[in-house]
């Protein structure tokens, strides 16, 4: 299990993660720390995306559902309930922590970790826990989102929005997460801005200060889609220490 965050809200977190996922079920195999590269049959690989806090979600029929969540459910093998993959939904656009307490709700790290279902995540060969905004994203009351990732010691891949000073953020996000206690399994360039400047020359600088593997860069898409994305990426590299 991994958990996905960014250098920022508009990062393209959700692409990266839906990307990772298609690429995984095209392979139909993952490397682990523990042993090389593990050969399944491709119909038997069970991916899973999960986003357990999503703010601007549109009111439905059947209750508040995320774009997001509802992109990880459809590039995610292992079809589980709506409520299981994005439990704390929020209408609102705003900071999950404000928008929960607009509705009477207090977030924490355990109440969090809580309501996620890990016996079914568990059937999963491949998962995917999206991160909301950045790595510090407040839940209130000085607790962060990224406790959760720290509790389950869970190896983190990052997502760099390339655009104009995502150097800075990029290496700001790295050192908080390594200070943090945990490894970074590898991280994706996701160009945000068409028009960004001297695209290579930063890219070829953070490959250069960057101590995790470079997974791919996803080109600015004119149609975004998983299935796009994914063919930028190389998901081989990825060493999963929770297995």
């Amino acid at each position: 299990m991994f958990f996905v965050t960014g250098t920022d809200t508009d990062s393209g977190k959700t692409l990266v993660s839906s990307a990772l996922l298609t690429a995984v079920n095209r392979l139909g195999h993952i490397a682990s720390a523990d042993s090389a590269v593990g050969i399944l049959a491709a119909n038997t690989m069970l991916t899973l995306g999960i986003k357990p806090i999503a703010s601007g979600c549109a009111q439905t029929s059947e209750g508040l559902r995320n774009a997001d969540a509802l992109q990880l459910m459809t590039s995610s093998s292992l079809k589980l309930a709506y409520a299981q993959i994005n439990p704390f939904s929020f209408e609102p656009a705003i900071a999950p922590h404000i928008a929960a307490a607009q509705v009477g709700m207090s977030l924490t790290p355990e109440v969090i970790i809580d309501s996620l279902d890990f016996t079914a995540f568990s059937q999963a060969d491949f998962c995917l826990i999206e991160g909301a905004g950045g790595w510090r994203l407040p839940l209130g009351e000085g607790r962060y989102l990224s406790e959760v990732v720290q509790k389950l010691e869970l190896p983190v891949i990052l997502v760099v929005g390339m655009k104009l000073g995502c150097l800075n953020h990029a290496l700001l996000t790295q050192e908080a997460i390594l200070a943090d206690g945990l490894t970074i399994s590898g991280w994706v360039a996701n160009r945000v801005d068409p028009e960004m400047s001297m695209f290579d020359e930063n890219l070829a600088s953070l490959k250069e200060m960057m101590s995790a593997p470079f997974l791919g860069s996803i080109p600015f898409l004119t149609e975004p889609s998983a299935e796009n994305a994914a063919d930028h990426l190389d998901v081989s590299l990825l060493h999963d220490k929770a297995y």
